[in-house]
């Protein structure tokens, strides 16, 4: 069964309303994440990679500060517990597993225990290996920028806080068609961390719902000219826009929350600021200023923004009194920053050339 998510119109009509931001809107793909089992061969969030058997597994060689956050769980045991909490609660936007699924997990889970009950956390110095965070075919989400004949992303990070920024260090995969087509021999158990800093940093295995969309940049990234046009209630009312007179003062907020940049995971479109100021981001190697490759969310929608839920949710959406780790808004289980997004950026005169990433 092919998942599908729809977002629903918006509530203005925004080239309407303010013809000077047609020749701003970019297109975006929202991903739309949700619990599921994808295979090695499906554009996926947290689920496995199509990875050579004979190929090594990447691992973080930076400094780690294993346990020092007081939090020592390893994914296995993040998962299990996400597992039981939903079929306590009969969460239907909660992990599903097989029933040998689960006892895998929790065979594993009970290894990485003894292994974490038999002494103090690991030392500094010793690596740790990536867990897969997103595999994205462009075949599925055609916005990708790939170098060469690639067709394929793979996102991992280390799930540990770096510094200076405090957030999971990223490492980016690309692969072509022709080597992702003749990999048989696929690694089917690859090694995992014995412990993750924190449980946001372990994406639940999701499959994907790609589905394109046109977006407009936030205020924040508006000329001074364009966004006082924004500002300006009367632009509005003359318009005959449906908008709560409480926007009146700020009507930029209603824009910004219904009307520009999507919120949740996303390919392309615009940055969702608001954690910082606008803060381009340019090429280590070339000084070309980046443009966005993948927005990492730490929820799908809010109070704000929940205008933006897919059509298929709205009751999900619009209901209250989600138990804590149950939020449907949060398929993926992932939180990065204080319920922030990670972007990652890319040179896009040289995909081949390192990524960055911001927490924002």
């Amino acid at each position: 069964m092919v998942l599908v998510r729809t977002t629903p119109p918006r509530p203005v009509e925004v080239t309407e309303l303010f013809p000077e931001l047609a020749p701003l809107a970019r297109p975006a793909i929202r991903l739309h994440p949700r619990p599921g089992s994808p295979s090695v061969r499906d554009s996926s969030v947290g689920g496995p990679l199509l990875w050579p058997a004979d190929e090594p597994w990447p691992h973080c060689e930076d400094a780690h500060l294993h346990g020092d956050s007081g939090f020592r769980e390893s994914p296995a045991a993040i998962r299990l517990d996400r597992y039981r909490r939903a079929q306590r609660h009969d969460d239907p936007y909660g992990p599903s597993f097989t029933p040998e699924e689960v006892a895998a997990l929790e065979q594993k889970a009970a290894r990485l225990a003894e292994r974490l009950d038999a002494g103090p956390p690991l030392p500094a110095d010793c690596p740790v290996p990536l867990l897969p965070v997103a595999q994205l075919y462009l075949r599925d989400v055609p916005l990708l920028r790939p170098p060469g004949e690639a067709d394929l992303l793979q996102l991992l990070w280390c799930p540990y806080d770096h510094e200076p920024d405090w957030k999971p260090a990223t490492r980016v995969f690309w692969r072509s068609a022709a080597s992702a087509a003749s990999v048989t021999d696929v690694l089917a158990t690859p090694p995992e961390p014995y412990e993750a800093n924190y449980d946001g940093y372990v994406p639940e295995p999701c499959v994907l719902a790609p589905e394109a969309i046109t977006e407009y940049p936030c205020s924040l990234d508006l000329s001074p000219e364009v966004r006082q046009v924004v500002q300006d209630w009367s632009r509005w009312q003359a318009a005959r826009a449906v908008v709560h007179g409480s926007y009146e003062e700020y009507p930029a907020e209603y824009y910004d929350a219904h009307l520009a940049d999507a919120p949740g995971w996303k390919v392309g479109g615009w940055p969702p600021w608001g954690r910082t100021d606008p803060n381009p981001r340019y090429c280590a190697v070339c000084e070309a200023r980046m443009v966005p490759l993948l927005t990492i969310a730490s929820f799908e929608w809010d109070g704000e923004t929940y205008g933006w839920a897919p059509q298929e949710e709205r009751a999900a959406a619009y209901a209250h009194g989600h138990l804590a780790g149950l939020n449907p808004a949060q398929p993926t289980r992932v939180e990065v920053g204080s319920a922030d997004n990670m972007q990652l950026y890319v040179c896009p005169e040289s995909p081949e050339h390192p990524h960055t990433d911001l927490i924002q």
